[in-house]
């Protein structure tokens, strides 16, 4: 059973992070990995990424006709050929090197997306986006990013809801990779499903900020939490 430490400090990062991820589509692992990461480094990836897997099943409860199947296949794609590049990644990266480099890979994808304006959503990006996403969520817990900047320009519905089908499968998909591989110690699991209450209710907190997100504020939102997600995970990594 995880320590009170985890419980408290833990709980709180990931309330956070669900109130977020409730409003913007992608939240929980940005708010919570780079926290839990730094103060219970033997409890990561798999902690977050089952949190990852509960909170995005309460948003399709309520949005799941939004989302974009269509897209998703091409993502998911992505997503298997890149879950095993997160593994061993996992396995053989110092975890200080790999938070610089995927806080850096974000801030890459961030500026190319403002510099060029409108990043065109095509079976090729999105295939892309997935294989980044699944190598960067299975390695930190931290795959929305990628495929967030692809959604920038839709309705806060649609958002939430494509990143939440994404998510519960891809939090699936890596959960069963690491698995397989070893890299899933029972523990990481049981501390996830100790963050399970603490996600629920950052998802009945959320609904006031959802509605001012939603209020033409989506693409500003959905910017802000991605690069201040990449900043934190730099920033953590090199002090």
């Amino acid at each position: 059973m995880p320590g009170l430490d985890f419980l408290v400090i833990g709980g709180l990062a990931a309330l956070v992070g669900a109130i977020v991820q409730s409003s913007v589509g992608l939240g929980v692992g940005l708010v919570a990995t780079p926290i839990v990461t730094m103060l219970f480094p033997s409890l990561m990836p798999g902690s977050i990424l089952v949190a990852a897997t509960v909170l995005p099943l309460a948003t399709l409860a309520q949005e799941v006709r939004h989302a974009d199947l269509k897209g998703l296949g091409w993502a998911f794609g992505g997503r298997l050929a890149g879950t095993p590049l997160g593994v061993w990644v996992v396995a053989a990266v110092p975890v200080r090197t790999l938070g610089v480099f995927i806080g850096a890979m974000v801030l890459a994808a961030l500026g190319a997306g403002l510099w060029h304006g409108r990043v065109p959503r095509n079976p090729g990006t999105l295939a892309t986006a997935g294989l980044v996403a699944g190598a960067t969520g299975t390695a930190s817990a931290i795959g929305g990013p990628p495929i967030a900047l692809l959604y920038q320009h839709e309705s806060g519905p649609r958002v939430r809801a494509t990143l939440a089908v994404f998510f519960t499968g891809g939090a699936l998909i890596s959960l069963l990779t690491l698995a397989a591989a070893g890299q899933l110690p029972a523990e990481q699991v049981t501390a996830g499903l100790a963050l399970t209450p603490p996600v629920l209710a950052g998802f009945l907190l959320a609904g006031p900020v959802r509605r001012y997100v939603d209020d033409g504020r989506m693409r500003t939102a959905i910017l802000v939490v991605v690069a201040a997600s990449a900043v934190t995970l730099i920033v953590r990594s090199l002090v």
